[in-house]
């Protein structure tokens, strides 16, 4: 089988952002995704112009991913059968062969027996289409009950994307939570997180960083889920705090912010290489 390695809109979660004066474009993100040696995939997660995009524009965006040699997947938030077909209906178009979900949405927070009779309502077309529904480790739900419900499920077309560091803050251990994720993980959400002391030293804050300056241990990660003879891909996405006076920083915080993103990017795709090689 072969693993991917990948960057999520997440990765350019500033430069996308209406904070800095010229924004991203998904075209232009996918554009420069291209550009990094050893990146095939991209990640469309939470793009909310997904939602309601024509069939003319999926169209577009799989020409644009074909043209530069991209893989592509797509993220969106809930289990609500409808939201989950719409999605289903995205990843066809875009001829993306895994959907990320997660189980609740905004105000949408079905307990463990709605969640899991959604799941079997959603499932069948999934498993008809060859896409595989993946729904993320995070804090609203504890790992125990998601792993419960992906397993009462049992479908082939249905596992978790790993994501250990948001589960930190349900004060989860992360390598409880990859050892309980990992038999049923099908992708892999790969970033670093660390705490820092808050001004005037009263709490902690919690924060990306770098990879492989935090609490990601990512040999520990790659041996319990064996991406590569499972097939699962690695997606590369950042918690980076916006650049302003509070953290330090001098000059403009959007250049400021932007420029990190990036060198972000370039580290840990070597970061990962260097990993492997």
């Amino acid at each position: 089988m072969t693993s991917l390695l990948g960057l999520s809109t997440y990765a350019y979660f500033w430069r996308m952002s209406d904070r800095v004066p010229d924004p991203m474009s998904l075209d232009d993100a996918m554009r420069d995704a291209a550009a990094h040696d050893g990146v095939d995939l991209f990640q469309i997660c939470d793009h909310l112009p997904l939602d309601t995009a024509s069939d003319d524009r999926l169209a577009a965006i799989r020409a644009l991913a074909d043209e530069l040699g991209l893989a592509l997947e797509v993220g969106t938030r809930g289990t609500a059968p409808e939201h989950l077909a719409r999605y289903l209906h995205v990843a066809q178009a875009l001829g993306a062969t895994l959907v990320r979900s997660m189980w609740t949405s905004g105000d949408d927070q079905p307990d463990a027996l709605e969640t899991e009779r959604r799941l079997r309502r959603a499932l069948p077309a999934y498993e008809a289409a060859g896409v595989t529904l993946a729904l993320e480790t995070y804090e609203v739900v504890a790992t125990e009950d998601l792993v419960a419900v992906v397993r009462a499920v049992g479908s082939d077309h249905l596992g978790i994307c790993l994501d250990p560091a948001n589960t930190v803050a349900r004060l989860e251990h992360p390598a409880d939570v990859v050892t309980a994720a990992a038999p049923y993980t099908r992708n892999w959400h790969v970033k670093d997180s660390g705490f820092t002391r808050s001004p005037g030293w009263v709490g902690f804050q919690y924060t990306g960083v770098r990879t492989g300056t935090g609490l990601l241990d990512y040999d520990a990660v790659r041996a319990a889920i064996d991406p590569d003879a499972r097939g699962i891909n690695r997606v590369i996405e950042f918690w980076l705090p916006w650049q302003d006076e509070t953290l330090g920083s001098t000059g403009d915080p959007a250049q400021t912010t932007t420029r990190i993103e990036a060198a972000w990017t370039e580290h840990t795709i070597e970061y990962i290489r260097s990993k492997e090689s």
